[in-house]
């Protein structure tokens, strides 16, 4: 494949789209989580009327199109080489816009929907299904990437529909499933406009109301290097709207574990205070996916139940990026990544807690996949005796006794962690251009739930820890990890669960906390990224970077022993 440079990028005034408006200047990655987290009963349908304005590619631009094929290798100005997509580059180069953003003081409920599909192909009727307390509504549909830094760029608007109150939600008995038995509010058409991407569906009461409902745009016949997947199974599994989530279920004084769903359904919302409708995009996906774009990599996009769906698929594709929360995996998932991972293509475990839960997705009324099963009982899942293999537990737990770390290499602890990230192997690739050694300790790094590598457990033997982080007043450690399969694909997993979310941390350290050469720590994370994407954009890791199993010089003696091989995570 030939090696040729990024297509220049259009950098000119971005106002509104179809607007005259002065034109709007970058958002800092900050500043994205900031404003995204701040601030008649007829079935209309709708086709977005597009009626977003985009400017011409520049003459520049222009010339380089027609010597650029489709995808092409491009080297980085660090050195690094990935492969990269024309149509990306195009698509960042139009007219963004941050009116993606929801303004004002929302009251929770005054407006809030949920789609029919998690995911869409050009051709789809996507159903939306609506409550607000405003007369009318609109939908605009965003989709986010990078875009000048503003983040965003406005595909199509509806047409303005009625809006209703929607009756009160139903509870399940015994599983505590909240489903919304709504009327449908508006039908719009998916088409080949709406380039594959991560889209913010945002609802527009006539009144100020603003809310999003999140969609994934597929392309299911793309050969690209890189695959992003939203954890759409974990988002669900953590939302409380309607007061039950598998976590936790109301009660007489409040809400506890005990009364927690047993079956969570994606027909109703993610709740308003819950960035904004959006679940967890912003702090564990947005700013891999910014940073993807902003490179114009060879990139497209599925999420978890599109891998259930499809997991021959991943085959397609030279790596899997799992972003920072991806807890919940059905046994079709996992097998498809065990499946693509042995054929050669790479997983990017870019968090902690993944795959640790095993779930089943079956169909509601709506449509399939809707109803998303975990018991976290072996004793109450009515399936553990007649199929066993699907029982809905942690993996780790019988009857599976099948951890995550036979295929991710490190295994879930605990939560908790406030720790910095210290550098085991700065002559690993992984690390390349950081100017790193052993024992650099970046500061605040490490947060919240973390992994590590547990060499009692089964997995694979060769596993390299790079990064070996003590959890202060846990006596446990966060490990960055990565191992190859032979003649296979490789397998990194950053083992903490603030990774994705300190790509978007601009702060600055002085030079007495961290080593001048390290002036940001934030370009460190962003430059191991670039590495991840050289080497896994490349093809089967196991050629170009076989791991050298360096855990085994981490834990010896008493070390290999020390604390929880199974985790703690009481909910």
């Amino acid at each position: 494949m030939s090696i040729l440079p990024l297509m220049p990028e259009t950098t000119g005034e971005a106002g509104r789209p179809g607007g005259d408006g002065p034109a709007q200047r970058p958002i800092a990655r900050r500043q994205f989580l900031q404003g995204a987290l701040g601030a008649a009963a007829g079935i209309s349908t709708s086709r977005l009327a597009g009626r977003a304005k985009h400017p011409r590619i520049p003459a520049h631009a222009k010339h380089h199109q027609k010597k650029l094929p489709p995808v092409y290798d491009r080297v980085l100005d660090t050195g690094v080489i990935v492969p990269t997509a024309r149509w990306l580059v195009e698509e960042n180069a139009k007219a963004g816009t941050n009116n993606w953003v929801v303004t004002g003081i929302q009251t929770p409920h005054a407006i809030e929907g949920f789609a029919s599909q998690v995911s869409a192909v050009p051709g789809d009727r996507l159903t939306l299904f609506v409550n607000t307390v405003a007369p009318s509504f609109h939908v605009e549909a965003y989709r986010m990437g990078y875009y000048q830094g503003l983040g965003g760029r406005l595909i199509d608007t509806s047409d303005t529909v009625a809006g209703i109150a929607q009756p009160a939600a139903t509870v399940t008995p015994g599983v505590n499933t909240v489903t919304c038995p709504w009327k449908e509010s508006i039908t719009i058409e998916v088409t080949d406009a709406w380039p594959p991407g991560n889209y913010l569906l945002k609802l527009v009461g006539s009144g100020g109301q603003q809310q999003y409902i999140p969609l994934t745009v597929r392309d299911d016949s793309s050969h690209a290097a890189y695959v992003i997947q939203n954890s759409v199974t974990t988002w669900q599994a953590y939302n409380l709207w309607g007061s039950y989530s598998l976590y936790y279920g109301k009660t007489a004084t409040g809400q506890d574990f005990a009364n927690r769903a047993r079956i969570v359904s994606f027909d109703r919302p993610y709740p308003q205070t819950w960035a904004q409708g959006a679940a967890d995009f912003f702090g564990n996906e947005f700013p891999v996916l910014y940073n993807m774009e902003q490179l114009g990599l060879d990139l497209t996009y599925w999420t978890d139940v599109d891998l259930h769906a499809n997991p021959g698929l991943l085959k397609n594709h030279r790596a899997l990026l799992s972003l920072g929360h991806d807890e919940y995996w059905s046994r079709e998932m996992r097998q498809g990544a065990r499946d693509a991972l042995d054929a050669g293509t790479n997983l990017a475990f870019l968090g902690a807690n993944a795959c640790y839960r095993q779930i089943r997705l079956d169909a509601s009324s709506i449509g399939p996949n809707r109803l998303e099963t975990c018991y976290k009982s072996a004793a109450e899942d009515p399936l553990s005796r007649s199929q066993p293999e699907l029982t809905t537990v942690n993996w780790i737990q019988p009857p599976l006794n099948d951890p995550e770390s036979k295929l991710i290499g490190s295994m879930y602890q605990s939560v908790g962690a406030n720790a910095d990230l210290v550098i085991a192997d700065g002559s690993s690739w992984f690390w390349n251009g950081c100017g790193l050694t052993d024992g650099t300790r970046l500061p605040g790094v490490v947060q919240g739930e973390y992994d590590r590598y547990v060499p009692s457990l089964p997995g694979p033997s060769n596993v390299d820890v790079v990064a070996h982080s003590l959890v202060p007043g846990q006596g446990n450690w966060s490990d960055i990890t990565y191992y190859t399969t032979p003649r296979g694909g490789g397998v990194v997993a950053t083992g903490m669960a603030s990774w994705v979310f300190k790509l978007s941390d601009t702060t600055e350290f002085p030079t007495n906390i961290v080593p001048a050469a390290i002036p940001n720590v934030t370009g460190v994370l962003l430059r191991a990224m670039q590495n991840v994407y050289g080497v896994f954009g490349a093809g089967p890791a196991w050629e170009t970077q076989p791991s050298d199993g360096t855990s085994s010089e981490i834990y010896r003696g008493t070390a290999a022993s020390a604390p929880s091989a199974t985790g703690t995570n009481a909910a």
